[in-house]
């Protein structure tokens, strides 16, 4: 992955780099490959021995024959009949079956060759999609040497599709042999086959699946380091009206058409002519041929929008499944993210679901996982300069618009509170157990909590501003509640001592408090009139519902103040790009609230040294 990058340009510059030689790279020769369509009967490579098929949609099966050719399938007692296509296309629907754990053959049958598929179950099926904290295996994990120890599930199975990318559309995904590569292959669940899996795919489909007995089919269509515009299709990118993303949009033609790949191979060329040369130096031979073709094109690099979707979700379009998961973010932490990821992200789940022909396609968002320093009274201002909690507050506010909506089947979970200090935290068994709470609760019929706390009111008062919650909260352990901070209307933060409200005082003179609601002030902020949550790529923030101590508040905040309103509030100065700060802009910014930061320590050590003296 990535290092975060300042501006925007700077970040795509950086990205290019990651070679897109990697994406479009062939399979080694000594691994057997199955094409995507191969030159007969071919079935598409979705549909194999040991998969699960959705239950209770209708079963759609397709694949190519030669043109004219008629397909029969016969399945769980059933045939289907039909003629390939000129486009030597074929499909067949079979009726919606209910839930199965016995193994059932199916049978591709056409005028020269049969196909046989055993053990298939009949379950549900799940999408796992985001980047490398998605892909991330569970042999990795904090806690996954148990994890793959304990992993006897054989109504489990596993599918990789392979992140092989470009910029166009697939239709199937190339299948490998599996003692040289898994990918591509549906795998029965065993200590044997989880290691590599999807480590949050794994254990979402774990804990439905114990809770459930349903067999359950888990599909990895995640891919390292890419951005949330790669996994949508390029078409709809393209259609949408935003100032920010019509010049990501713009940057990305302009690398493509100054792309030249006669320079560009002579270039690679004489590199590996002076590295050759420098081996040679060091005494150590190397018969590594130049290269012959240019790779970097930048239409071919992963992260160009619309790549990972024509690469990874395209091909497996159309398959019946339950719904999907999504945890990804890192990539757009970058100064578009106050306003790109809450335009882009709604448009990425209508395309998902328009692509598994399902408008209400249950999907599950992962909030951004944490990264840096954690955030402390000492640096909590300057920890609040990160544009990675945009992306957060984006997860958060795409969930809010959805559910607001009446979308029953959006989901979210936070993973703030899974506190690391890098982009590749290893605590994730724990967000995906919370994000599986929500689809037991709402897909399953459990009666387990999942919808984190919301917001009902916010009422500045006497110095104050009150918060009332829709359920009863409390801190972790019972300690003092951190994580917020407040605001007047010059835009300056300061951490807010919570304190819960009392209404009055029962009949011995005890306070009666209320625990949906808090009380937010400072002394440098006389009157308050926005409040922000857990503002930090690793923040503080321990507000939970009071029963269940897995489901904390989310990242959120009251104002809509941008970076650039920030950098302004605090230095005096106007951004050089409005709405946005870039390159030393940002660092100036940092200084600023550090300063702060000291300035608020300085005036709390003064009170406390006051209050002695009384």
């Amino acid at each position: 992955m990535k290092k975060f990058t300042i501006s925007l340009i700077a970040s795509l510059s950086a990205l290019l780099t990651l070679s897109s030689a990697m994406a479009q790279q062939e399979p080694a020769s000594n691994l057997t490959v199955a094409p995507a369509i191969a030159e007969g009967l071919s079935v598409h490579n979705l549909f194999q021995s040991n998969m699960v098929l959705q239950r209770e949609k209708p079963i759609t099966i397709w694949g190519w024959a030669v043109a004219g050719e008629e397909v029969s399938v016969s399945f769980a007692g059933k045939i289907q009949t039909t003629k390939a296509g000129t486009d030597r296309s074929w499909k067949v629907i079979f009726p919606a079956m209910p839930a199965s754990g016995e193994p059932m053959q199916m049978r591709i049958k056409g005028k020269a060759a049969t196909l046989t598929l055993d053990n298939i179950l009949v379950g549900d099926v799940w999408v796992m999609g985001g980047q490398s904290n998605m892909q991330e295996p569970l042999m990795n994990l904090e806690g996954g040497d148990v994890e793959i120890a304990s992993a006897n599930f054989p109504k489990i199975r596993l599918l990789t599709v392979p992140s092989l990318v470009d910029n166009q559309e697939k239709k199937n995904f190339p299948r490998r042999q599996k003692d040289k590569q898994p990918d591509g292959e549906w795998d029965i669940c065993s200590p044997q086959s989880v290691p590599e899996f999807s480590g949050i795919g794994y254990v979402f489909a774990r804990r439905i699946h114990m809770a459930s007995q349903i067999p359950i089919g888990v599909i990895d269509a995640s891919f390292w380091g890419t951005p949330v515009e790669g996994w949508l299709p390029l078409s709809v990118v393209r259609s949408m009206d935003g100032e920010v993303v019509r010049a990501l949009v713009s940057d990305w033609d302009r690398q493509v058409a100054a792309w030249d790949p006669k320079k560009e191979l002579e270039n690679q060329i004489k590199q590996h002519e002076q590295n050759m040369e420098e081996l040679k130096k060091q005494g150590q031979a190397s018969n590594e041929p130049p290269p012959s073709k240019p790779a970097g094109a930048p239409i071919d690099n992963q992260n160009y929008p619309g790549n990972c979707y024509a690469s990874m979700i395209a091909p497996i379009a159309g398959l019946a499944v339950k719904g999907a998961v999504w945890h990804q973010g890192y990539n757009n932490a970058r100064p578009d993210a106050e306003t790109f990821y809450h335009q882009v992200f709604p448009k990425m789940i209508a395309s998902w679901r328009a692509a598994f022909h399902d408008a209400n396609m249950p999907f599950g968002i992962i909030s951004l996982c944490t990264d840096t320093a954690p955030q402390t009274l000492n640096n909590y201002l300057e920890c609040m300069m990160d544009f990675g909690i945009y992306v957060r507050e984006a997860h958060y506010k795409t969930f809010l618009d959805f559910y607001k909506a009446g979308d029953k089947n959006i989901g979210y979970a936070s993973s703030y509170d899974h506190r690391r200090a890098w982009w590749h935290p290893e605590l994730k068994i724990p967000a995906a157990e919370r994000i599986a709470r929500w689809a037991m609760a709402t897909q399953y019929g459990f009666n387990v909590n999942w919808k984190p706390p919301m917001i009902t009111k916010v009422e500045p008062k006497d110095n104050t501003l009150i918060l009332s919650f829709d359920s009863d909260m409390a801190s972790v352990n019972s300690e003092a509640i951190v994580g917020f901070s407040i605001a007047g209307k010059d835009g300056k933060f300061q951490p807010a001592k919570a304190e819960y409200l009392v209404t009055g005082k029962d009949e011995n003179g005890q306070p009666q408090i209320t625990w949906k609601a808090l009380v937010l002030s400072h002394p440098l902020v006389p009157n308050p009139i926005h409040y922000r949550f857990a503002w930090g790529r690793n923040p503080m923030g321990n507000l939970r519902m009071v029963h269940i101590k897995d489901i904390p508040f989310a990242t959120q905040r009251s104002d809509n103040w941008t970076v650039a309103d920030m950098y302004e509030n605090y230095t005096g100065k106007k951004s050089a790009v409005p709405g946005q700060v870039h390159g030393g802009e940002t660092e100036e910014l940092k200084k600023a609230l550090k300063a702060a930061d000291l300035e608020r320590r300085i005036f709390e050590a003064q009170a406390l040294l006051d209050e002695q003296k009384k």
